[in-house]
């Protein structure tokens, strides 16, 4: 299952940058530092998220963005719990609302990089800005769930180039 999504994801990923070479406003990446505070049954054993992403935007329509985005999240433990790690793989929906505030749907799958943590469901709609500069700014609630449900609220704090 990790090998197909990854696969699925590198051929994503390959099909946009051939489009953002036919044209220079075919698209745009972003990378992101990510914090999270875990909600659901993830407070049970972790206090905080962190970790980074890279996202790339193709633009759809007039204000609408297909997304496709990658990451590392690493959830800390508490009382004795170790981290874990987690790599959401993620595509969805961008919406400019107004100026530079935009929603945005996100859903796919999540790997636990833990031995036999296997592969989970992810869904996430959150709120941003895009500042003029590059500068990227978004809240969100994101929810994976394989057996559990591990929820988190999260900042994204991104460049895009």
């Amino acid at each position: 299952m990790k090998k197909i999504l990854l696969a699925i994801l590198f051929a994503g990923s390959t099909a946009a940058t051939c489009l953002a070479q036919k044209n220079s406003d075919a698209g745009k990446f972003s990378i992101g530092l990510e914090l999270g505070l875990p909600t659901d049954d993830g407070v049970l054993f972790a206090t905080r998220a962190i970790g980074g992403s890279l996202k790339y935007d193709i633009p759809i329509s007039t204000g609408t963005f297909f997304t496709l985005s990658s990451g590392y999240t690493s959830l800390r433990g508490k009382d004795g719990w170790p981290a874990v790690g987690f790599i959401p793989l993620k595509a969805g929906l961008k919406y400019y609302l107004y100026k530079g505030f935009y929603g945005e749907g996100q859903a796919g799958a999540v790997l636990c990089t833990k031995s036999g943590g296997g592969t989970g469901f992810v869904y996430a709609p959150g709120v941003g800005y895009s500042f003029p500069g590059g500068f990227d700014i978004g809240a969100r609630y994101e929810s994976w769930s394989q057996y559990d449900t591990i929820s988190q609220v999260s900042l994204r704090l991104g460049f895009s180039f």
